[in-house]
C-alpha cells in the first residue's frame, strides 16, 4: 500500500459490488423523498443529496468502462449492441412490470378503465424513446406526493446519450490522443465554471445536467485514457476530501467535488484486499436496484404512509433487491450474453473491421 494503488486491466477489480453500493445509496435518499414527501429533505453530503452523489458515481464509473470498452473493442456494432442490450430488455420487463402489476395494485380507477386508459397504452413509447420516462401512469400513487412511478430512469436517457457521442467520438477519430479524451472533462468542467463565476442563469435545465453529467462521465473517460499514469493512494483521499471542504461556495466545487470522487473510487475499485475478493462475485444487480426501486417505495408507502424513510429503506431495499436478482439472471445476464450473435447478425455478413488497439490513445 506504500506505492499505493495502480489501475489494472481486465475483471480484477471492485466495480461490480461498488456499483451495488451507489445503488443502495440511491434507494437510500430517495427513501427519504418519498417517506418525507420532500425532496429537499433528504440527507446532504458534501453539500449535495446522496442520491445526487451515487448518480454522479454511476457516471463516472460508467465513462471509465464505456471507454474502455470502445477502445477494447474497436467495433461500432458490437459496442452498440452491447449498450443496446445492457440498458433495453431490462427496462422493457420493467415497464410491463409496473403498467400490469404494480400500475393496477396503485391505481384508483377501475381496472377495466385502467387498462384502456391512453396514459397506460402509451408508456412503452414514451419510456423507451425517454420523451417521458418517468412513467405517469393514470390515477396512480394519487396520495403521494409523487405520482411518478418510475422516477429515477430519467437519468438513462444522459446515459444513453454518452454512449452515442462517445461512438461519435471514436468514429471521427477523436480518442486516438489521450489529450483528445481529457477534453471530454476539461470542456464542461469550464463552461461550468464559467456560468457559475459570471451569474449566468437562465440556460436550460437539460443543458445544465449534460454539463453536470459530462463532467463526471468525462473525469470517468479521462481516467482510463491517462491509467498508466496514476497511483491512487489513501493520503489523497484525505487531501482531496479536505480540498472539497474548503472549496464548496466557489465555483469549482461541483468539478473538484468529481475529482475527489473518482480518486476515491478507482482507489476502492483497484485495491488489493484479498479478504473482501469474495464481492467480486457477486451477480451485477445495481441496474435493477436504480431502475426497481422507487416503484417498490411508491407501493410500500402508499400502504404504510406512516413509516418513517429508514423504515420504508429496510422494508424496500430487500424486495428491491430480489427483483433485481431476477432481472439479472432472467433478462440481463441473458441478453446480454446474445450480444456476440447479435452484432454479427446486424453486420450483414460483413467481416469484423480491422483495429490496431496500438493507434488509440497515443501521447
Amino acid at each position: 500500500m506504500v506505492n499505493g494503488v495502480k489501475i489494472r486491466d481486465g475483471h480484477d477489480n471492485f466495480f461490480t459490488p461498488l456499483r451495488l453500493l451507489f445503488a443502495i445509496i440511491v434507494v437510500f435518499g430517495h427513501s427519504f423523498n418519498v417517506a418525507q414527501r420532500a425532496a429537499d429533505l433528504e440527507p446532504l453530503f458534501f453539500h449535495h443529496r446522496y442520491s445526487y452523489l451515487a448518480v454522479n458515481l454511476f457516471f463516472i464509473v460508467s465513462g471509465f468502462l464505456v471507454t474502455k470498452s470502445i477502445l477494447f473493442r474497436g467495433d461500432l456494432t458490437e459496442f452498440g449492441t452491447a449498450r443496446v442490450l445492457r440498458i433495453y430488455p431490462g427496462l422493457f420487463v420493467l415497464i410491463l412490470f409496473v403498467m400490469l402489476i404494480m400500475g393496477p395494485l396503485a391505481t384508483t380507477l377501475p381496472l377495466n378503465e385502467y387498462f384502456t386508459h391512453i396514459d397506460l397504452l402509451k408508456q412503452p413509447f414514451l419510456v423507451l424513446s425517454f420523451i417521458e420516462p418517468r412513467m405517469f401512469l393514470p390515477e396512480t400513487f394519487a396520495l403521494n406526493r409523487e405520482q411518478m412511478s418510475a422516477a429515477p430512469l430519467w437519468t438513462l436517457g444522459y446515459e444513453l446519450l454518452a454512449y452515442i457521442v462517445t461512438a461519435l467520438l471514436f468514429a471521427l477519430g477523436f480518442l486516438k490522443k489521450k489529450w483528445m479524451v481529457l477534453a471530454q472533462f476539461i470542456v464542461p468542467s469550464l463552461i461550468w465554471m464559467f456560468l457559475l463565476t459570471y451569474g449566468i442563469t437562465g440556460i436550460s435545465k437539460e443543458f445544465g445536467t449534460i454539463l453536470r453529467f459530462g463532467i463526471a462521465y468525462g473525469l470517468g473517460a479521462s481516467i482510463y485514457a491517462y491509467r498508466d499514469r496514476l497511483t491512487f493512494h489513501k493520503r489523497g483521499i484525505l487531501a482531496l476530501i479536505l480540498l472539497t471542504i474548503l472549496n464548496h461556495k466557489l465555483p469549482m466545487f461541483e468539478v473538484i467535488m468529481n475529482v475527489m470522487l473518482a480518486y476515491m473510487v478507482m482507489w476502492a475499485a483497484f485495491v488489493k484486499a484479498p479478504k473482501l475478493d469474495f464481492l467480486k462475485k457477486l451477480s451485477d444487480v445495481s441496474y435493477g436496484v436504480y431502475i426497481y426501486h422507487w416503484v417498490i417505495l411508491q407501493y410500500l408507502y402508499l400502504w404504510l404512509p406512516d413509516v418513517p424513510a429508514m423504515g420504508l429503506f429496510c422494508l424496500a431495499l430487500p424486495i428491491t433487491y430480489f427483483l433485481a436478482t431476477l432481472s439479472w439472471h432472467f433478462v440481463e445476464k441473458p441478453m446480454l450474453a446474445k450480444k456476440k450473435s447479435v452484432s454479427n447478425y446486424l453486420r450483414f455478413g460483413r467481416k469484423v473491421p480491422y483495429y490496431d488497439r496500438d493507434a488509440v490513445l497515443t501521447d
